[in-house]
């Protein structure tokens, strides 16, 4: 099997972008990554349970992010919530993103825009 390339799956949308980096310190369920990108994303990006959840499908189709075997130690609602984790080609693909985003900035920079 070919090794895939993380630039390939460029540009990300900002919602694929934000859940990777919610994502980025651990794993998380569906509703801990929507508190995340309200919380970091300032009301900029804003996160769907629809989206949230078609963005999710997506990258664990492509393998950039996997449902967790994670299980609560005490029963609870817990028990129904799946939990994600980035796989290692998914932190080189947010890496790739964010490294073209600061290469954009710099740009944006040099052309006295920002």
């Amino acid at each position: 099997m070919p090794k895939r390339v993380a630039r390939s799956y460029l540009p990300l949308t900002p919602a694929t972008f934000q859940i990777l980096v919610a994502l980025g310190d651990g794993e998380k369920h569906g509703y801990a990554i929507l508190k995340d990108v309200r919380q970091w994303a300032s009301g900029e990006v804003r996160l769907s349970t629809g989206t949230l959840y078609g963005n999710l499908a997506r990258l664990v189709d492509a393998g950039i992010i996997v449902e967790s075997n994670r299980s609560p130690k005490i029963p609870s609602n817990e028990e129904r919530r799946r939990y994600y984790r980035v796989t290692e080609f998914g932190r080189e693909v947010a890496i790739a993103e964010a490294e073209r985003m600061e290469q954009v900035l710099a740009m944006a920079r040099t052309r006295k825009l920002i």
